[in-house]
């Protein structure tokens, strides 16, 4: 016999919790959450699906999907940055961070909407991106955010923004051999560099590690990470920088991309 389901909830149903998913996965990795941050994160879901309409951010716009594989995989490396320096939650250290590649904002705002004792800087290519960036970030009333628009590649040669970061943060930017010669040149001496690769990372990671100690960098952490209600594999890679990079790094000319060093 088949069964008839009501599309509509019966009157006296309970709404589902504002970022439900997202609460409860934060609890799971111990990282505390207010209601305004709460809220602050329904606010930019919001947004991102209006601006999403007329500006390809991204292909997952699902209420679940972007507390997930968004603002939870952006998250997952907070816990991680508070043990390696010995910073405990709720995050109260004011460092210096850029976020390169940000797009649609993953993983600097999710990670300034926890821990806004960040001094953040996004980082795009894009005007448009950034735009969005800068509408996101005064809606939600964020203070100490920057924004910068322009590649990698050339603005680690500018003396304002090369070495002047402890904290730089990418996901989902370009393969690791690469990536690490746009980010490198970014991290201030003894500053930390954190980056999300999906299920490929450990073959990324062998073909990076040339690369990585050319540039000044030595890993202190390559380790799965656990993105609470997420099936799909996750690496964080914590780079810290213990000498400057050399001054013929990053190249240009999208040479990083068509030569990575081995």
């Amino acid at each position: 016999m088949a069964i008839t389901m009501n599309e509509n909830p019966p009157e006296n149903a309970v709404p589902a919790p504002t970022m439900a998913r997202l609460v409860e996965g934060c609890r799971e990795l111990h990282i505390p959450l207010t209601a305004q941050q709460i809220d602050q994160f329904e606010h930019y879901f919001q947004l991102l699906v209006q601006w999403n309409e007329r500006l390809n951010l991204t292909a997952i716009t699902g209420y679940e999907d972007v507390q997930i594989k968004h603002y939870l995989d952006s998250l997952v490396s907070l816990p991680l940055l508070a043990e390696e320096l010995g910073a405990p939650l709720p995050w109260t250290r004011p460092l210096r961070a850029v976020d390169v590649g940000s797009g649609a904002g993953f993983p600097g705002l999710p990670l300034k909407i926890a821990a806004p004792a960040l001094e953040m800087m996004l980082m795009d290519g894009t005007q448009k991106k950034v735009n969005f960036l800068q509408e996101v970030t005064t809606a939600l009333g964020l203070t100490g955010v920057r924004f910068v628009t322009g590649r990698a590649e050339e603005l680690g040669r500018q003396e304002m923004y090369r070495e002047q970061f402890e904290l730089v943060t990418a996901r989902a930017v370009a393969p690791l051999n690469t990536l690490v010669e746009y980010l490198l040149p970014l991290v201030a001496v003894n500053g930390l560099a954190v980056i999300y690769k999906g299920p490929g990372a450990p073959e990324e990671f062998v073909a990076a590690r040339q690369a990585i100690r050319v540039l000044g960098g030595e890993t202190v952490r390559f380790a799965p990470a656990a993105v609470p209600f997420l099936a799909e594999g996750r690496f964080i890679l914590l780079l810290k920088k213990v000498r400057a990079t050399p001054r013929q790094f990053p190249r240009g000319q999208g040479l990083a991309r068509k030569r990575p060093l081995t």
